[in-house]
């Protein structure tokens, strides 16, 4: 027996009861989405959770192709009626058992989806407001590189943004430098400079973050660079501007009393849906 929200119940009642994403975290993840029965990207996104589980030592099985990970998130879709437009989450965790030590590396996943509205990535022009969270940092390390369930510290940040009535906020690293917001890579613009902290910052490896890398190094006149931005630097910045493969790119349009253009992050995402075709 075991006691779930203050009533003892059988020990089968959950399927949550000896799993390690929802124990220890023990799991990573992959956010993709989904226009016209295709997965964007998809190539960036499973070799990115194949180097994930590699990381954190989770037994890769022999099945789980690039193939067989398309065929897992299409056929859920279609089944759902929402290939046109969708994203879908997959979570592979290692199997029950052990306590931090695993009894094995064998491991499960879960695929979730729902639908989204837009094929084609947008831009909304509404305000849209950051500020700094410093309660909590992101270590400089290869850990804070991959996407896991271990997400409390962007939890808290949501939950602080709510309270402050921001839009979202940017996570610093133990060295005190702008690391990434709560959902997404950062980008400054400066003059002829487009910027963005390198992974070895503690950022996330993110999948757009590439696609806005390569299509960026192919305007005319624009330095493109890895390098580390400091809060001070944000305030120096033209414009600023949010990445994630769902989204896309979402403009930054204030930080404290800075406001920023957004031109650029349009000119950019016109690039990547005219390259993709939506």
């Amino acid at each position: 027996m075991i006691n779930l929200n203050g009533a003892i119940v059988s020990k089968d009642t959950t399927v949550m009861k000896n799993n390690r994403a929802f124990l220890y975290g023990d799991a990573v993840f992959e956010t993709v989405k989904i226009v016209n029965s295709k997965i964007l990207f998809l190539e960036d996104h499973y070799f990115r959770l194949m180097s994930a589980m590699r990381i954190v030592r989770m037994e890769i099985p022999m099945n789980f192709t690039m193939e067989y990970f398309e065929e897992q998130v299409v056929d859920l879709v279609k089944v759902n009626k929402i290939q046109d437009s969708s994203r879908a989450r997959i979570t592979v965790y290692r199997n029950d058992g052990g306590y931090y030590l695993p009894s094995d590396n064998t491991v499960s996943f879960l695929v979730q989806a729902e639908k989204l509205e837009n094929k084609a990535y947008f831009i909304d022009d509404s305000e849209y407001v950051v500020d700094l969270f410093t309660d909590f940092y992101v270590p400089k390390q290869l850990l804070s590189s991959l996407k896991t369930t271990n997400k409390i510290l962007n939890v808290t940040a949501s939950i602080y943004a709510s309270e402050n009535d921001l839009d979202n906020c940017l996570l610093l690293n133990d060295s005190k430098n702008v690391v990434e917001a709560l959902q997404g890579n950062l980008f400054m613009l400066k003059e002829n400079r487009l910027i963005t902290p390198p992974i070895s910052e503690g950022c996330l490896n993110g999948v757009m973050r590439k696609q806005i890398l390569n299509l960026a190094k192919t305007i005319e006149n624009l330095e493109v660079i890895e390098a580390v931005i400091s809060p001070f630097d944000l305030q120096k910045a033209d414009e600023l501007f949010l990445t994630n493969v769902v989204k896309g790119i979402q403009p930054i349009s204030k930080y404290r009393k800075k406001k920023f253009s957004i031109e650029f992050s349009k000119k950019i995402l016109r690039k990547i849906n005219e390259k993709y075709e939506l």
